[in-house]
């Protein structure tokens, strides 16, 4: 289980192609050694209806990287970083790219068809 979601200035939708993000993203994810499988992967994007940023131009995306805990420090920073680095190829134009890991603690519930 990795969860990536993106959020992101509400005009990419229109300038990047979003789901070749989410299908980049999840590749890398579901390929990592660390993944226990491709099932457990989710990538999504979510459109900010109203933002302001302090850089130009006024764009961004933030991925935040929800894991279960039991990784070591190595592996999150690699994570992280491939994350990132995979914004910034697919979004090079935009103002402001982030990433942010966090640790999904229990309970972690769900439920799968």
């Amino acid at each position: 289980m990795p969860h990536i979601v993106i959020e992101h200035s509400a005009a990419l939708d229109q300038s990047h192609d979003l789901q070749a993000l989410c299908d980049r993203l999840w590749r890398a994810f579901a390929d990592h050694p660390s993944i226990s499988g491709p099932d457990t992967v989710r990538v999504r994007c979510i459109a900010a209806t109203a933002s302001r940023i302090g850089v130009a131009p006024q764009s961004f995306a933030h991925a935040t990287l929800l894991l279960i805990p039991g990784r070591d420090d190595a592996t999150r920073e690699e994570l992280a970083r491939m994350t990132l680095d995979i914004l910034i190829d697919a979004l090079a134009d935009v103002g402001s790219l982030t990433v942010r890991l966090t640790d999904l603690n229990p309970p972690y519930l769900k439920r799968m068809l």
